[in-house]
């Protein structure tokens, strides 16, 4: 790693930016060039954000969630749907449970709250880069909150999924991969695919990353 947090002998990642502020597009460029990245273009709109990430070929966009005509979240599905290769982390201005599962939904890999410091964007733009997902500390902290709130002794015969299946959950909302469940849990990856399967049904999600969500602001299983 050098200074700006980059690993030395990779190209700096790729980044463009989505915001129909031009002061705040014009920030963010200064700071993140600032801090090692190559900001390829920038984006006013949603529908620009689609074409030029398809121009452009980004490694990560950072997508403002409220833009005129296409917003944020759409453009993001629109982006991942085409370009599955391409990661986008959204700010935003508040810290909103519902907007936040919508951009989950349309496969953001990162969601910030506009108040935060250069350093956590550049921070979340590496982790989005590394196929990882980064929550600011303001969404991460409600989402406990909420988690809490939801927090009542469970009795089995009410429970969702299983203690086995909830073990299996829990180890992918930590950030494990598919063989690092099987390893820890003595299993094999066939069985971690099928208690994942049998997650997807019960939670009625399509993915890993909604089916986290939804076990979070069920109570079921936690963020660390």
């Amino acid at each position: 790693m050098n200074d700006d947090g980059q690993d030395q002998g990779r190209p700096p990642i790729r980044l463009m930016l989505a915001d129909d502020h031009r002061m705040l597009r014009e920030g963010l460029r200064r700071s993140m060039l600032e801090q090692g990245f190559d900001v390829v273009g920038e984006a006013c709109d949603g529908a620009e954000a689609v074409e030029m990430a398809a121009r452009l070929q980004p490694e990560v966009i950072l997508m403002d969630v409220t833009m005129p005509g296409l917003d944020g979240v759409e453009a993001t599905r629109r982006v991942r749907s085409a370009l599955p290769h391409v990661r986008v982390v959204m700010l935003t201005m508040h810290a909103d449970q519902d907007v936040l599962a919508d951009a989950v939904r349309a496969g953001a890999s990162g969601y910030l709250v506009k108040d935060c410091s250069t350093e956590e964007i550049a921070d979340a733009v590496r982790m989005a880069a590394n196929g990882e997902t980064a929550l600011s500390p303001q969404l991460a902290a409600s989402m406990l909150q909420e988690v809490r709130r939801l927090d009542q002794p469970v009795h089995e015969e009410e429970r969702i999924i299983t203690r086995r299946e909830e073990e299996v959950l829990q180890l992918i909302a930590d950030g494990c991969s598919t063989p690092e469940v099987a390893e820890r849990l003595y299993i094999s990856q066939k069985t971690v695919k099928n208690h994942l399967a049998s997650i997807y049904q019960k939670l009625d999600a399509r993915d890993r990353t909604q089916a986290v969500l939804r076990a979070v602001r069920m109570g079921i299983v936690s963020l660390h």
